[in-house]
Formats: C-alpha cells, sequence, structure tokens
C-alpha cells in the first residue's frame, strides 16, 4: 500500500531545475511536485563505501536537496573496485571528502553535510534528528542496532541493505509509519531480534564482495528513499527483498512486528514533523509475539546427532551455505540447502513442517536469516547452531559433504 510523501514541497521549479529533471518530472508518480519534495528532503546516508557510493550519486542525480554523509574512514585502494564515488586520487582522503567532491561535480546545487566521525550512542539522535530520512550503508553490527533503534526511537524511516559475496538483502523500516497507510510498524530487530557479535562475523575484507552488487542494491535504496519522499509507489516496508546474484534471483520474505524490545515501540517527536500530521500517530497494535529461533550448543548437537543415529532423536541438519563452502567440508549427517533455496517457497517445500530443524553457516548470520524464513512459514521447531560451522570445526575435524536425504 502507498504511503503518503514523506516531505512538503520547496518553492517552484525555476526554468534550470525543469531542464535538469525533465526526465524525471515526465514520471507521473513524481511530476513537478514530487520534485519540489525531493529538493526540500534531508537524506541522511550512513557510510560512503559499496552501499553509500551509489546510492549517495543516485540520490544527488534525483535533485535530493541535502544530504548528509556519516563516515569516519579514509579511501583505500581495495576500496574503489565498488565504492564508485572515490578515484584513485582520492586514495588516503578522508571519504566524506571524497564523496562531497564527487556531489559537488555531478550536482553543484545539492548541499553537502559532513560527518567525518564515527556514529556513537553520544551522537547518534543529535546528528540523524536533523534529517527526514535516513539509509544505512555501514559495515559492522554495532552500528547497524544503533542507527536502527535510534531511528525507531526518532521515529525516522530507514532504507537498510546487507551484502557479502554475491549476496544481498533491502528492505525499509519505520517504527511509526502513518496510520492511515494501515501499515505496522516494523524494525530492524523484528528481522533480527538480538544484535551479533563483530567478533569472528564475515564481511567484505575476509568474505569478498561483488562490486556491481554493490551498484544494484545501492541504487535500489536510493529509490526507495525516493518513493519516500514523494509518496510514489509501495516501499519495501513490511518486506525483505533478497538477491542472489549468481542466479540472478530475486526473492521476497514478508516481515511482521513482534514485540521483541517493545519499549523501542515508543518514538519521540522527529526533529521535523513529516508532511503528514498522522506519520506522528502511534502504531497499529503488533501482530502476536513472532516465535525466535533457539541457539543450539556445539555439544548439544554431537549429543543429538549420536540419538539420531540410535534413533531416539528425530531431525533435518541443514547447512545453509554455498556448495563451494560445503564441499570444503561440512557436518557429518547434514544436507545442504543454501540460504537463497530457503528464501523461496518452492525451496522449503522440499522440507517437513512437522519435523525439527537445525541449521548452520560459518558463523549464525545467515542460518539466522534461514531460521527466521522457516518460522515465518509455520515450521514447529527450528534452531541454530551456536558459532556456527566455525565453532564446530574448532571441536570437530572437517568431513567430506553427505548426500542429501
Amino acid at each position: 500500500m502507498p504511503l503518503p510523501p514523506l516531505v512538503p514541497p520547496a518553492a517552484p521549479l525555476t526554468a534550470d531545475q525543469a531542464r535538469r529533471y525533465s526526465r524525471q518530472l515526465l514520471l507521473p508518480q513524481i511530476g513537478e511536485l514530487g520534485q519540489r519534495r525531493l529538493l526540500a528532503a534531508r537524506v541522511c546516508v550512513i557510510g560512503a563505501g559499496g552501499l553509500g557510493a551509489p546510492a549517495l550519486l543516485y540520490l544527488a542525480a534525483a535533485g535530493v536537496g541535502t544530504l548528509g554523509i556519516v563516515d569516519d574512514d579514509v579511501v583505500e585502494t581495495s576500496n574503489l573496485q565498488r565504492q564508485v564515488i572515490h578515484g584513485e586520487s582520492d586514495v588516503g582522503r578522508p571519504k566524506v571528502a571524497s564523496a562531497a567532491a564527487s556531489i559537488g561535480r555531478l550536482a553543484a546545487s545539492v548541499r553537502v553535510i559532513s560527518h567525518p566521525e564515527r556514529l556513537t550512542s553520544e551522537n547518534a539522535h543529535t546528528i540523524l534528528g536533523g534529517y527526514d530520512l535516513v539509509l544505512d550503508g555501514s559495515d559492522n553490527f554495532a552500528t547497524r542496532y544503533l542507527v536502527a533503534d535510534t531511528c525507531a526511537e526518532l521515529g525516522l524511516p530507514l532504507v537498510w541493505a546487507s551484502i557479502l559475496r554475491f549476496d544481498a538483502q533491502v528492505s525499509v523500516f519505520w517504527s511509526t509509519p502513518p496510520a492511515e497507510s494501515g501499515i505496522a510498524g516494523v524494525q530492524l530487530r523484528d528481522l533480527f531480534a538480538m544484535q551479533p557479535t563483530d567478533a569472528g562475523a564475515e564481511s567484505c575484507e575476509t568474505a569478498g564482495v561483488l562490486g556491481a552488487l554493490c551498484g544494484q542494491v545501492g541504487s535500489i535504496m536510493a529509490g526507495e528513499a525516493i518513493k519516500l519522499i514523494t509518496g510514489a509507489g509501495t516501499p519495501l516496508l513490511g518486506r525483505v527483498l533478497v538477491l542472489d546474484a549468481l542466479t540472478a534471483r530475486w526473492t521476497e520474505v514478508p516481515l511482521r512486528p513482534s514485540q521483541v524490545d517493545a519499549a523501542r515501540r515508543h518514538p519521540i517527536t522527529p526533529a521535523r514533523p513529516p508532511a503528514s500530521a498522522a506519520s506522528c500517530s502511534a502504531p497499529s497494535a503488533p501482530t502476536p509475539t513472532a516465535k525466535l529461533s533457539v541457539e543450539l550448543s556445539v555439544e548439544l548437537l554431537e549429543r543429538r546427532l549420536a540419538a539420531r543415529e540410535h534413533g531416539s532423536d528425530d531431525f533435518l541438519l541443514i547447512d545453509v551455505r554455498e556448495p563451494d563452502e560445503h564441499a570444503r567440508g561440512t557436518i557429518d549427517g547434514s544436507v545442504l540447502l543454501p540460504l537463497a533455496d530457503i528464501l523461496t517457497e518452492s525451496g522449503r517445500s522440499v522440507l517437513l513442517r512437522h519435523r525439527p530443524v537445525i541449521v548452520y553457516c560459518l558463523h549464525e548470520g545467515r542460518a539466522r536469516q534461514a531460521a527466521r524464513a522457516l518460522m515465518v512459514d509455520g515450521f514447529d521447531s527450528v534452531c541454530v547452531l551456536e558459532g556456527g560451522y566455525a565453532n564446530w570445526s574448532e571441536h570437530r575435524p572437517p568431513t567430506a559433504p553427505g548426500v542429501a536425504e
């Protein structure tokens, strides 16, 4: 369902603005009024990296009037493979300065506010409170949850994405969407209730990432921001878009609100009220509390595998990693069903809903996503292996891949 425009319109367009944005003005869902809303909008982008780079460029090109950039890092040579807002001459330069210069060359009329600092609990409300909308392109769990929780408290919509290797996810979170939309508020903690630890987590630095995928996802983030600002189309609020670039397959997972961390559902008034006064209304009552997956220790899994071998336990152990990871070693007695398959209805259809399921990946991130999809689909018992295969392999030697049951 469409949402009302987030931002009131700026003054009528000048002749130069009408010429510059003429191709966008032709779109009836945006038009002259939508373009004026974009010119009045204030958008903050967390991170001028793989996701923030394309998002910033397309938001600037679209005519967003004010862009904030939060990043305390400098440009490195390894960034250039995907962070297209920077060039070779920018290596060693602060990312906020490099990004601001690129935006200036592309759209000199855009006001850029640089925040060359790390977002912390001390400055998050002050920084984010000055914007209408936030895009999160950060690269660590601590910042992601800080951004999400702060936006929930401020009542700000958040365009969120995550990317690694050839896989990506995109969604929109908003604790208090306008009541007339009939859409319940959802937050990051409705998708992943607890903040994982960054220790041992996979990252682009350790696992790699396809640069072109960053462009795809960053552009989608910019598109979602433009839709929210102008009221065009239906945003990804209450839906998680999942992309497997290797198979060029898009899937969608529904997201419903839970009552995890209910205190987060009492946001304070935004620094600048949205276009509709109803945006400040309390959200509709959440649906019943979502089931949460249970973590299973390596020791308990060993005991359950032994019991299954003797016929006193019955469960399906699923490796949700990619085939190349599975081929390098797996847990004896597990079957391979990559995350991208579990996120599709056809992929889940091969599983029996009444049979208990234990899922694992290298650490826990993908396994938690799989567990969430299974529980939303009605599976009764789902566990996640604590620490994943990395934790298992510290206790047990790897085995050759097994045959699917």
